[in-house]
Protein backbone atom coordinates (compact mmCIF):
# COMPACT_ATOMS: atom_id res chain seq x y z
CA UNK A 1 0.00 0.00 0.00
CA UNK A 2 1.19 2.84 -0.57
CA UNK A 3 2.23 6.47 1.82
CA UNK A 4 -1.53 8.01 0.36
CA UNK A 5 -4.28 7.46 2.62
CA UNK A 6 -6.43 6.86 -0.45
CA UNK A 7 -4.42 4.64 -2.98
CA UNK A 8 -4.16 0.81 -3.45
CA UNK A 9 -0.70 -0.06 -5.21
CA UNK A 10 -0.44 -3.38 -6.89
CA UNK A 11 2.77 -4.46 -7.74
CA UNK A 12 2.84 -7.31 -10.92
CA UNK A 13 5.51 -8.86 -13.10
CA UNK A 14 3.07 -9.77 -15.73
CA UNK A 15 -0.97 -8.63 -16.06
CA UNK A 16 -2.09 -11.72 -16.17
CA UNK A 17 -1.29 -12.48 -12.62
CA UNK A 18 -4.47 -10.05 -12.08
CA UNK A 19 -7.05 -12.14 -13.56
CA UNK A 20 -7.87 -16.07 -12.98
CA UNK A 21 -6.40 -17.65 -16.12
CA UNK A 22 -9.66 -20.31 -15.84
CA UNK A 23 -12.02 -17.62 -16.94
CA UNK A 24 -12.16 -18.10 -20.52
CA UNK A 25 -14.01 -14.47 -21.12
CA UNK A 26 -12.36 -11.42 -23.09
CA UNK A 27 -10.34 -9.47 -20.98
CA UNK A 28 -12.35 -6.54 -19.80
CA UNK A 29 -14.96 -9.55 -18.38
CA UNK A 30 -12.15 -11.26 -17.06
CA UNK A 31 -13.03 -12.38 -13.67
CA UNK A 32 -9.91 -11.24 -10.76
CA UNK A 33 -7.87 -13.67 -9.11
CA UNK A 34 -9.25 -14.32 -5.98
CA UNK A 35 -5.82 -13.30 -4.52
CA UNK A 36 -5.97 -10.31 -6.05
CA UNK A 37 -9.18 -9.50 -5.07
CA UNK A 38 -9.20 -9.98 -2.10
CA UNK A 39 -5.80 -7.65 -1.52
CA UNK A 40 -7.94 -5.16 -3.11
CA UNK A 41 -10.82 -5.80 -1.49
CA UNK A 42 -8.49 -5.55 2.22
CA UNK A 43 -6.48 -2.95 1.63
CA UNK A 44 -9.83 -0.50 0.44
CA UNK A 45 -11.32 -1.65 3.42
CA UNK A 46 -8.85 -0.54 5.59
CA UNK A 47 -8.22 2.89 3.91
CA UNK A 48 -8.97 6.08 6.30
CA UNK A 49 -10.34 7.99 4.34
CA UNK A 50 -14.26 7.50 2.52
CA UNK A 51 -13.82 9.18 -0.62
CA UNK A 52 -12.31 8.13 -3.95
CA UNK A 53 -10.04 5.89 -4.13
CA UNK A 54 -7.05 5.13 -6.29
CA UNK A 55 -5.73 2.26 -8.04
CA UNK A 56 -1.92 1.87 -9.33
CA UNK A 57 -1.30 -1.41 -10.90
CA UNK A 58 2.33 -1.06 -11.43
CA UNK A 59 4.15 -3.50 -14.51
CA UNK A 60 7.38 -3.86 -15.94
CA UNK A 61 7.82 -1.38 -19.10
CA UNK A 62 7.37 -4.27 -21.52
CA UNK A 63 4.45 -5.82 -20.02
CA UNK A 64 2.54 -2.78 -19.46
CA UNK A 65 3.33 -2.10 -23.13
CA UNK A 66 0.82 -5.24 -24.23
CA UNK A 67 -2.59 -4.69 -25.24
CA UNK A 68 -3.66 -7.27 -22.47
CA UNK A 69 -2.43 -4.85 -19.76
CA UNK A 70 -4.10 -1.91 -21.56
CA UNK A 71 -7.59 -3.52 -20.39
CA UNK A 72 -6.48 -3.77 -16.63
CA UNK A 73 -8.14 -0.76 -15.13
CA UNK A 74 -11.28 -1.21 -17.27
CA UNK A 75 -11.14 -4.88 -16.51
CA UNK A 76 -11.08 -3.74 -12.31
CA UNK A 77 -14.29 -1.43 -12.66
CA UNK A 78 -15.93 -4.47 -14.23
CA UNK A 79 -15.63 -6.72 -12.02
CA UNK A 80 -16.32 -4.43 -8.97
CA UNK A 81 -19.01 -3.24 -11.11
CA UNK A 82 -19.96 -6.72 -11.37
CA UNK A 83 -19.46 -8.27 -7.98
CA UNK A 84 -21.71 -5.29 -6.27
CA UNK A 85 -24.41 -6.00 -8.85
CA UNK A 86 -24.16 -10.00 -7.20
CA UNK A 87 -24.40 -8.59 -3.46
CA UNK A 88 -27.11 -6.04 -4.42
CA UNK A 89 -28.99 -9.07 -5.46
CA UNK A 90 -28.26 -11.49 -2.41
CA UNK A 91 -29.36 -8.36 -0.49
CA UNK A 92 -33.07 -8.12 -2.33
CA UNK A 93 -33.40 -11.83 -1.71
CA UNK A 94 -32.10 -12.27 1.37
CA UNK A 95 -35.00 -8.82 2.26
CA UNK A 96 -37.33 -10.94 0.07
CA UNK A 97 -36.66 -13.74 2.53
CA UNK A 98 -37.17 -11.86 5.19
CA UNK A 99 -40.32 -10.30 4.32
CA UNK A 100 -41.55 -13.85 3.41
CA UNK A 101 -40.31 -15.18 6.95
CA UNK A 102 -41.70 -12.06 8.82
CA UNK A 103 -45.10 -13.04 7.19
CA UNK A 104 -45.02 -17.06 8.23
CA UNK A 105 -43.65 -16.04 11.91
CA UNK A 106 -46.24 -13.49 12.65
CA UNK A 107 -49.18 -15.82 11.16
CA UNK A 108 -47.69 -18.77 13.78
CA UNK A 109 -47.43 -15.98 16.55
CA UNK A 110 -51.43 -15.29 15.93
CA UNK A 111 -51.93 -18.72 15.66
CA UNK A 112 -50.50 -19.59 19.23
CA UNK A 113 -51.96 -16.59 20.80
CA UNK A 114 -55.14 -17.59 19.57
CA UNK A 115 -54.73 -20.90 20.75
CA UNK A 116 -53.52 -19.41 24.18
CA UNK A 117 -57.13 -17.57 23.94
CA UNK A 118 -58.62 -20.91 23.18
CA UNK A 119 -57.16 -22.97 26.09
CA UNK A 120 -59.08 -20.35 28.47
CA UNK A 121 -57.06 -22.01 31.33
CA UNK A 122 -58.14 -20.65 34.92
CA UNK A 123 -56.26 -19.26 37.37
CA UNK A 124 -55.87 -22.93 38.95
CA UNK A 125 -54.25 -24.51 35.52
CA UNK A 126 -52.56 -27.25 36.31
CA UNK A 127 -48.36 -26.96 35.69
CA UNK A 128 -49.23 -29.59 32.19
CA UNK A 129 -51.31 -27.02 31.42
CA UNK A 130 -49.20 -23.71 31.73
CA UNK A 131 -46.23 -25.80 30.28
CA UNK A 132 -48.62 -25.97 26.77
CA UNK A 133 -49.17 -22.61 27.42
CA UNK A 134 -45.68 -20.99 27.88
CA UNK A 135 -44.55 -23.30 24.81
CA UNK A 136 -47.37 -21.62 22.24
CA UNK A 137 -46.24 -18.41 23.59
CA UNK A 138 -42.50 -19.40 22.94
CA UNK A 139 -43.09 -21.50 19.85
CA UNK A 140 -44.41 -18.03 18.51
CA UNK A 141 -41.99 -15.90 19.68
CA UNK A 142 -39.20 -18.58 18.21
CA UNK A 143 -40.57 -18.35 14.36
CA UNK A 144 -39.98 -14.92 14.47
CA UNK A 145 -36.23 -15.32 14.96
CA UNK A 146 -34.82 -15.62 11.66
CA UNK A 147 -36.90 -12.65 10.07
CA UNK A 148 -36.23 -10.41 13.10
CA UNK A 149 -32.41 -11.28 12.85
CA UNK A 150 -32.37 -10.28 9.41
CA UNK A 151 -34.15 -7.04 9.69
CA UNK A 152 -32.01 -5.80 12.37
CA UNK A 153 -28.58 -7.66 11.84
CA UNK A 154 -27.95 -9.63 8.64
CA UNK A 155 -28.72 -7.24 6.00
CA UNK A 156 -25.94 -4.48 7.11
CA UNK A 157 -22.37 -6.51 6.52
CA UNK A 158 -24.55 -7.25 2.42
CA UNK A 159 -24.88 -3.38 2.48
CA UNK A 160 -21.41 -2.46 3.78
CA UNK A 161 -19.70 -4.84 1.03
CA UNK A 162 -21.60 -3.48 -1.84
CA UNK A 163 -21.02 -0.13 -0.75
CA UNK A 164 -17.27 -1.00 -0.81
CA UNK A 165 -17.21 -2.66 -4.31
CA UNK A 166 -19.28 0.39 -5.77
CA UNK A 167 -16.26 2.37 -4.21
CA UNK A 168 -13.29 0.28 -6.00
CA UNK A 169 -15.50 0.00 -9.13
CA UNK A 170 -15.40 4.32 -9.09
CA UNK A 171 -11.61 3.83 -8.47
CA UNK A 172 -9.23 5.64 -10.30
CA UNK A 173 -7.44 2.64 -11.37
CA UNK A 174 -4.49 3.43 -13.80
CA UNK A 175 -1.32 1.48 -15.05
CA UNK A 176 1.83 2.82 -14.39
CA UNK A 177 4.98 1.50 -15.77
CA UNK A 178 8.64 0.66 -13.83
Amino acid sequence: MSANNDTVEIHLRTADQLFNLLDPSPFRERDLDEKAERYIVGYARELKTKGPIKIIVTLPRDACASPFAQHVPEAIHNYFTYRAGLMRQDLRELLRNGTRFLTIGLVVLAACFIAIRALNLPENASPFQRLLEQSLLILGWVANWRPIEIFLYEWLPLYRQIRLYDRIAAADASLVPV
